[in-house]
């Protein structure tokens, strides 16, 4: 698949930014580290609205006609695209009623309800939007459950690493918020890497021998029908070398998460707590972004068999 700058960002961003604020949340329910102040978690919550927002607007402008973008929402019953749309929508409102009732002192039940409801909606709505590309049955490298989990994981792994970057800068108790962004980017590395091997697998790739049901020999496409590339070709067809992408995949695991490792020791250690901190969220930002880009550029579609390939 052609791999859209406005969909990595927006994957990346709106990732990000709901992983931070349900993370925000839990740390100001547990008060993690002595507990953020009144200002800081509003500061915070408004930083992670600011990447939900950005990043959905991104994602408009990868559509041919952007001022259709409200049809999105027309179709719930049917579409993770609609879901993930209608979720966000509802968990703006609610991210606000938290972050007012932080800054007013509003009764204590309000600001848990409401911080509660704002976590399990982002939670939601990252998984909507894994579930966007997994449900395509056509993309066998997109159709499987790991990768709604990779987009949380990932999601969650740079929110922990800019809610660290908060609590050093903040001066608190960065213990709890090591370990916390420690866990996540170890899980999302293992399920990287788990996807990585799965997709490996060219036993599961569909063929023109099973897309036309002939299988007693081998069947090869003679005329593609056309002689130049096409809408299909492009959008679908995009051809990655592999020795590019073994060497993107090592550069994910380095710099998106070896880095990220190295600076939370550095952290801990107290050795340049803040720039640390800022290095490993960035290291975890462009990791992401870097893994986003494979996941589009690796993706076969179908099509493809009837346009010369011969294994998808």
């Amino acid at each position: 698949m052609h791999p859209a700058f406005s969909v990595i960002f927006f994957t990346v961003a709106s990732g990000a930014g709901f992983g931070l604020f349900s993370l925000l949340f839990i740390a100001d329910t547990f008060k993690l580290g002595g507990g953020f102040e009144r200002d800081q978690l509003v500061a915070g919550g408004l930083i992670a609205m600011a990447l939900v927002v950005f990043g959905l607007l991104s994602s408009t402008f990868h559509l041919a006609n952007p001022k259709n973008a409200w049809r999105a929402f027309s179709r719930f019953r049917t579409s993770w695209l609609s879901r993930e749309g209608v979720f966000a929508m509802i968990f703006m409102p609610l991210a606000l009623i938290y972050l007012a009732s932080i800054m007013f002192d509003a009764p204590l039940w309000l600001r848990e309800i409401s911080g509660f409801l704002t976590a399990v909606l982002a939670w939601i709505t990252v998984f909507s939007t894994g579930m966007i590309y997994a449900c395509l049955k056509t993309i066998r490298q997109w159709n499987t459950p790991l990768v709604p989990a990779n987009y949380l994981a990932l999601g969650y792994a740079s929110g922990s690493l800019l809610l660290l970057l908060g609590a050093v800068i903040s001066g608190l108790d960065t213990m709890p918020y090591i370990a916390m962004s420690a866990l996540i980017v170890a899980i999302a590395a293992v399920l990287k890497a788990i996807y990585y091997f799965w997709i490996r697998d060219p036993g599961l790739s569909p063929t023109i021998n099973t897309a036309t049901g002939l299988t007693r020999a081998k069947v090869k496409l003679l005329d593609t029908g056309h002689t130049h590339g096409t809408f299909l070709t492009q959008e679908f067809g995009y051809r990655l070398a592999r020795k590019k992408a073994g060497l993107i995949k090592t550069l994910v695991f380095v710099i998106g998460f070896g880095l990220p490792g190295l600076m939370l020791i550095a952290v801990f250690n107290g050795e340049s707590g803040q720039f640390a901190a800022l290095a490993a969220a960035l290291g975890g930002l462009i990791g992401a972004a870097m893994e986003r880009w494979l996941f589009f550029a690796e993706a076969r579609h179908v099509v493809n068999l009837y346009h010369g390939a011969q294994r998808c």
